[in-house]
């Protein structure tokens, strides 16, 4: 079994936020993986369900962000696992919008959410850390953080959680190599060819493209003699 921890604030003013992206990874997960329903539990809202064969837990703390650790602490005592165990969503300012990394145990680099989750159960929890981008100077970043992703972030934000969707079932499975591959097909996907238009060998050929001319002339089985007593009737 696997916890999988979104990190977010409760309550629908904040549900399009920047800080909410982990809140968001685990919804799409939950809808496109056939989870049930999230129930209240361990301080946040909780849904469970299979991910190939591996059973993962699904949480949101709803304690705020600074006291998401918790929540996590909860879970885990309650289900009997290891910080090895959890894995982490979470916004992250020192990525491009739409980057995806993984990280294995390290430091919580101010993040809030992170640093109550090392308080409650350590450091040595797993972490996709999922870009944002940076406001520019560190006054501006909790207005930053706290602000409704821009209409123009839409269009990398669903295809970044797509892509996290798509490779679940990977990361489930400790595959990170297929899981990042996953998110890059959807984030970046590779373009497509720009060549002649030539039909490659043993790829792609209809019956059209090896149909015969239809405005090839029939052969002439006229002798000689015929042709020239033809050519003057």
């Amino acid at each position: 079994m696997k916890l999988w921890v979104g990190l977010g604030n409760p309550g629908a003013k904040y549900a399009g936020n920047r800080h909410n992206i982990g809140f968001m990874a685990l919804d799409r997960i939950a809808a496109d993986h056939g989870f049930g329903p999230f129930r209240r539990g361990f301080q946040g809202l909780v849904a469970e369900g299979r991910l190939g064969p591996e059973k993962v837990v699904l949480l949101k703390p709803e304690t705020f962000m600074n006291l998401s650790g918790q929540a996590v602490a909860e879970a885990l005592r309650f289900h009997k696992l290891t910080p090895a165990d959890v894995l982490v969503f979470h916004d992250e300012l020192d990525l491009a919008p739409g980057k995806c990394r993984l990280k294995q145990g390290g430091g919580h680099a101010g993040h809030n959410g992170l640093r109550s989750i090392h308080q409650h159960i350590g450091e040595a929890y797993g972490r996709v850390r999922l870009g944002i981008g940076h406001p520019g100077h560190k006054d501006a970043v909790a207005g930053y953080v706290l602000h409704d992703f821009a209409k123009a972030d839409q269009t990398w934000l669903d295809d970044l959680l797509r892509g996290i969707s798509d490779g679940a079932v990977m990361l489930a499975a400790d595959d990170s190599a297929k899981f990042l591959n996953a998110v890059a097909l959807r984030v970046a996907p590779p373009r497509s060819s720009t060549g002649t238009g030539r039909v490659q060998e043993g790829a792609g050929k209809t019956a059209a493209a090896v149909k015969p001319d239809a405005t090839e002339p029939a052969p002439d089985g006229r002798t000689a003699l015929q042709k020239l007593a033809d050519r003057f009737r």
